[in-house]
This record gives structure tokens, C-alpha cells and sequence, in this order.
């Protein structure tokens, strides 16, 4: 959005808005009659990109045309998210002309062909992406062309430092500043929330901004909203870590690196997550965030993101490089990445995983627990002075003290109130066929079907393992539970179980 003084206009393209209640997510659109004055004096054609106008303000949108007299020849309507970028309300008027010309979309189409691009192209296309200058075509076109090995590592640290450019930055005027990141592909790998309650009841600082899923069916920040606000913006995260150390928040609330939470839902429509975007992603976060040290979990396996041990190592050259470039001490850890984490698969399923473990429930999941602690005392390692087998006694003694529970209530409580994770009204169980141990469980497969059950938009659908592999399994008894919000969604994750019966496969008994 711009918010400069406007050039002069005729009446005669002046149109005054009616609100449809159209919700295009965060594309801004705006919606004419074909046969409008100013569609048919602009020339105006389906997709054109417009500027549109109401006194200094001006957003660029992409043209819907309509073809009904659900408006009027003098109305135009907008998605929602442009009524809240251009600051309007029904009734008002507004002027719409062709939109100037987008200069770093020829540095974008030198990509599509191969090239690669300077500090000064990506600085460009950066800025305008995080401008809404373009439209999610164009930023589609940017992500597949960067997809895959497409970016060298110079680009992959021009990229990262453009998107930390375009945002805000915080700084905490204190050191360390930790934080952790996993790369994600591992379904039910919710350590977050429980290494942020270890190292801040330690007394370390972690201003934690998760996002949301992209390819998976949760993302931190979707199982922290079921359990706490996350939709915090910079002043109150500020004021929940200088009360209580750190915090739990959604980065795209906080405009840190505001270009990446567009890529992120683009990503997400395109089922795309390449490695040096994620590089880029990750790391401008952190640094935009103020973060001095970082640990990187790589969860490593057949059906993991990261899908070998060769493929992890080559990522964590990339991250670790790229933050030494930042100013950013890191280390990765590559970690078991063959099955899923936990029980719960989902926002709601899992955030009852991680109150278990915060808890010290006698059913916690061993494995959740353990590689929470593992993380957190990695963490505590690398920004003091302690060694491995004392970090790891530390954050132990922090879980088990239950230090860490009244710690993680408090910063939910600093963040708006903890509440109760929804439960979902729908389950079906999905039995074995046969007996035997449970051999191999497809994470792609299973994430699949938790997301067809309504992960993460509907925070309380996902799925619940009952069996990890190597456990006996009986004909009849129960492998997982799907858990939906609807009827109709369960029916979907019932369908792709039954069709893809290698989700989870049970071979012959021992």
C-alpha cells in the first residue's frame, strides 16, 4: 500500500464501493461490472492489475470482472483484505486506473529462464512482493523458479537478507538470544512450546515467532493458538518477554520478514517447500527476530522433508553458513526423522501432547519428551557455558521439577489466558487387517490424511496413533484414530486410508 498525494482525477472514473463479502485471503481483488464506465474507458480486461484509490491511500489489485447486476454500474466491490489495506468502508468512493509498471518482474522472468539474480534483483522483488505489488501468479512464478537446487548459496543469503530488509527488526539490548527451528516433514514434532518453557524457566531469552503450517497438517503457532493468543503484535510481544523471558508468537503478526508470510501461503497453494527458500525463510526470521544463537532440528528419514542423511548434511551446510553470514551462531542436529513424534498428528491432538509431557503425565509420549529435552539442552549448551552432560541434567531437572509447566502457564497467561483445546465431535478408528508388528508408517501419507480431516484449519481434526513401529499388532485392533469436525471430512480421510493402505504397513509377526 502506498500513501502519497494522489494525481489528479476526472469524476467520470470514480466508483463507490459495496462490500460483497468476498474473502480472497490476503490477495487484494477488486470486483467491476464488464460493462462499467471505467471497465469499458480504461479498457480494463479479467486479471488486469489496477490501482485503486480512496484519498492518499492506494493499494494494486487484481481485476474480477462480473458479468451479473449484482452490482451496479457505478459500484465495485473488494475482497476483504483490500477493505482493510485501503482503510474503506461501504459507501465510499474510489478511483481505479491501470497500475504503474512493475520493473522487477523482468529480473523475475530472467529467473523463469535460469538466471541467476544479484542482491540488486532479489532486493527488488523482494520489496515488491512485500509491497502487494504482486499478484499471487507472479509470486507463484517466483517460487517454482526458485525451486529445487535454483538458487545458489550467494542467492540464498541475497534472498534472506532482502526479506530481513523489508520488515521490521527487534532488538533486546541483551545477549544471548536463543532460539530453535525445526525444518519440518515430521508429523507430531510439537518440541517448541516445551523448549521455550525449559531454557526461559533457565533464565534464557527466547522470543519464539512460529509459523503456520505449510505443507503439514500443524504448525507451532497452530497448536499454540489452541492452547494461548498468538496473534500478538510487536509491542505485546515485547512486553511477554521482558515479563517472562519469552514468548510463543505467530510471525506474521509481528511483520518480521513480511515478504516470507507471502511466500508461505503461496508455497502452501503450490504444495512447494525447496530447500533454499526454506534457508531464506527460516533464517530472516530469526534474525529479523534478534536471535545471536540457533539450533536446527532435521528430522531425517524415507518420508521426512529431509529424505537421507547426505540431503541433511547439504541443508545444514546452507543454514549454518547463511547465519554465520547474519551474525547468528548456529548448530544443527539431525534427528530421527522415520516416524511421527508422539500420538497426536493436528493443533488440538498435539497440544495435548506437549501438556503431557509440560505436565509429567505418566502417559506422556517418551519419545516427545525426550527429544524436547534433547533440543532445549543443545540449546542451553550452545549460549553458555555448560557442557553437554550438564545442559542435559539442567533441562531435565527443569521438566521434571515442573519448573517448566508453571513457566509455559505463565507465558500463556502473559499472552491473553491459556485455554482448553477443542475436542473434535467425529472419530473412526482404523483397524488392522491382519496381525503382525507394525513395519514402516508413510509420514507424507499419514500427514495427508489428517490435513483431509481438516488440519490445521479446523484445530481439533488430525489423527491419533495408538502404534509406533516395531509395536505387536492384533487383526482388529485399533492402528489410529481420525478425528474431524464434520461428517463430510471424515468421510475424505476414510476414502484415502482405504485407498492407500500403505499409510501404515503391518508386516508378519517376529
Amino acid at each position: 500500500m502506498t500513501d502519497e498525494t494522489p494525481p489528479p482525477n476526472n469524476n467520470h472514473n470514480f466508483l463507490r464501493l459495496r462490500d460483497l463479502g468476498i474473502d480472497t485471503s490476503q490477495e487484494s481483488v477488486i470486483y467491476m461490472r464488464a460493462d462499467c464506465h471505467v471497465c469499458r474507458s480504461e479498457g480494463f480486461g479479467p486479471h488486469a492489475r489496477v490501482e485503486v484509490r480512496h484519498g492518499p491511500q492506494s493499494i494494486i489489485a487484481t481485476l474480477h470482472v462480473i458479468g451479473s447486476d449484482v452490482l451496479h454500474h457505478n459500484e465495485a466491490s473488494l475482497s476483504h483484505v483490500a477493505w482493510q489495506r485501503l482503510r474503506v468502508h461501504e459507501g465510499d468512493e474510489i478511483t481505479v486506473r491501470h497500475a504503474p509498471t512493475v520493473d522487477s518482474l523482468s529480473y523475475l522472468r530472467a529467473k523463469v529462464y535460469g538466471h541467476r539474480l544479484d542482491d540488486h534483483a532479489l532486493n527488488a522483488i523482494i520489496a515488491d512482493i512485500a509491497a502487494g505489488q504482486y499478484a499471487d501468479v507472479h509470486v507463484s512464478s517466483f517460487v517454482t523458479a526458485c525451486a529445487g537446487d535454483h538458487l545458489d548459496r550467494r542467492e540464498i543469503l541475497g534472498l534472506t537478507r532482502a526479506m530481513v530488509d523489508v520488515g521490521d527488526r527487534l532488538s533486546w539490548g541483551t545477549t544471548p538470544i536463543v532460539d530453535k527451528h525445526c525444518v519440518g516433514g515430521l508429523p507430531g514434532n510439537r518440541t517448541t512450546p516445551i523448549i521455550v518453557a525449559i531454557v526461559t524457566a533457565y533464565g534464557l531469552t527466547m522470543p519464539k515467532t512460529s509459523s503456520r503450517a505449510i505443507t503439514s497438517p500443524a504448525g507451532t503457532a497452530d497448536t499454540m493458538e489452541t492452547l494461548a493468543p498468538v496473534d500478538l503484535d510487536l509491542s505485546a510481544m515485547r512486553r511477554v518477554v521482558e515479563q517472562e523471558g519469552g514468548c510463543i508468537v505467530w510471525g506474521g503478526s509481528v511483520r518480521l520478514s513480511p515478504a516470507d508470510d507471502i511466500l508461505i501461503r503461496v508455497e502452501r497453494a503450490l504444495d512447494i517447500d525447496s530447500e533454499g527458500q526454506l534457508v531464506a525463510s527460516v533464517l530472516s526470521k530469526k534474525s529479523a527476530a534478534g536471535a545471536t544463537h540457533l539450533v536446527l532440528d532435521l528430522p531425517t528419514g524415507p518420508t521426512a522433508k529431509v529424505r537421507s542423511r547426505e540431503n541433511a548434511d547439504v541443508l545444514s551446510d546452507h543454514l549454518i553458513d547463511v547465519a554465520a553470514s547474519l551474525g547468528i551462531v548456529a548448530r544443527s542436529v539431525i534427528t530421527d526423522g522415520s516416524q511421527p513424534v508422539g500420538r497426536g498428528i493436528g493443533p488440538a491432538l498435539e497440544a495435548r501432547e506437549v501438556l503431557a509431557v509440560l505436565q509429567n503425565k505418566p502417559d506422556a509420549s517418551a519419545d516427545l519428551k525426550q527429544r524436547a529435552v534433547h533440543l532445549a539442552a543443545t540449546l542451553i549448551e550452545l549460549a553458555t557455558e555448560l557442557h553437554e552432560g550438564q545442559a542435559t541434567e539442567v533441562a531435565s531437572s527443569i521438566l521434571a521439577d515442573g519448573e517448566a509447566w508453571k513457566k509455559f502457564q505463565a507465558i500463556c497467561a502473559a499472552q491473553g489466558g491459556m485455554r482448553e483445546p477443542p475436542v473434535a465431535p467425529y472419530t473412526h478408528p482404523v483397524e488392522a487387517t491382519a496381525a503382525g508388528h507394525v513395519g514402516a508408517i508413510d509420514n507424507r501419507l499419514l500427514a495427508r490424511v489428517a490435513k483431509l480431516a481438516g488440519a490445521p484449519g479446523d484445530r481439533s481434526a488430525g489423527v491419533e496413533l495408538h502404534k509406533k513401529v516395531g509395536d505387536i499388532v492384533h487383526a482388529g485392533e485399533p492402528l489410529f484414530t481420525i478425528h474431524a469436525e464434520s461428517p463430510g471430512e471424515l468421510r475424505y480421510a476414510l476414502g484415502f486410508v482405504k485407498s492407500h493402505p500403505n499409510v501404515m504397513t503391518i508386516e508378519p509377526a517376529r
